[in-house]
């Protein structure tokens, strides 16, 4: 699943879908680059290669998962990669993430999709497990895909996530989770998820795992 990829200070190219799709990083306050959402280099890199891994299984399964039209809200989108893809797939996508990283989010959202994408994408505020039916409405807010790359990391969030995602998971929505299960809380969170929805391993190549 590796791209080709350009890098230069602040920022990476990729290229998918068909389009080269160039992400900012943010700048945190003491001027270290970092990748929004997570606490260290280490969460940071291995985010990316879960957001590579998803990106790269939806450009190439097209005709297993079909993304054109279809309703799709990204958990934990950090710098909006696998949004944008979902974009340039087709998808009619909500990018959402905590407030402190929706800014440079929304930037490099739009700088990749406008006039690209039929369905422009959204960019939207989602804490897990907090306010869920009024921010999400159950009756309103029907999604076809959940999409989550490495939202699973050092944090002590993970019962909300889990909640977050049953809450935004109706029947007909099929959600698709990239991870590295590499720490005893990422295979906890596994076995729940697993014990939670009716799951399939999609991809596995190492400690990188596509669940749905």
């Amino acid at each position: 699943w590796a791209p080709g990829a350009r890098s230069s200070f602040g920022k990476d190219t990729y290229h998918y879908a068909g389009h080269d799709i160039v992400i900012h990083e943010s700048i945190d306050h003491f001027g270290a680059v970092v990748w929004p959402g997570v606490s260290s280099r280490e969460d940071a890199a291995s985010q990316l290669d879960a957001a590579l891994a998803l990106c790269s299984f939806l450009d190439n399964n097209r005709h297993q998962v079909d993304l054109q039209g279809k309703e799709v809200l990204e958990l934990g989108a950090g710098t909006g990669l696998v949004a944008i893809v979902a974009s340039l797939l087709g998808a009619s996508v909500t990018a959402t993430d905590l407030p402190e990283v929706l800014s440079n989010l929304r930037a490099n959202v739009m700088r990749n999709t406008r006039g690209r994408c039929r369905h422009p994408p959204q960019v939207a505020s989602l804490a897990w497990g907090h306010d869920l039916e009024s921010a999400y409405p159950a009756s309103a807010c029907r999604y076809d895909y959940v999409l989550a790359a490495d939202v699973v990391y050092h944090h002590d969030f993970l019962k909300e996530l889990l909640d977050t995602m049953k809450h935004l998971c109706r029947p007909g929505t099929t959600l698709i989770w990239a991870n590295k299960v590499r720490f005893e809380g990422d295979l906890r969170f596994t076995q729940d998820f697993q014990r939670t929805f009716h799951t399939s391993l999609l991809v596995e190549d190492g400690e990188m795992k596509i669940f749905t």
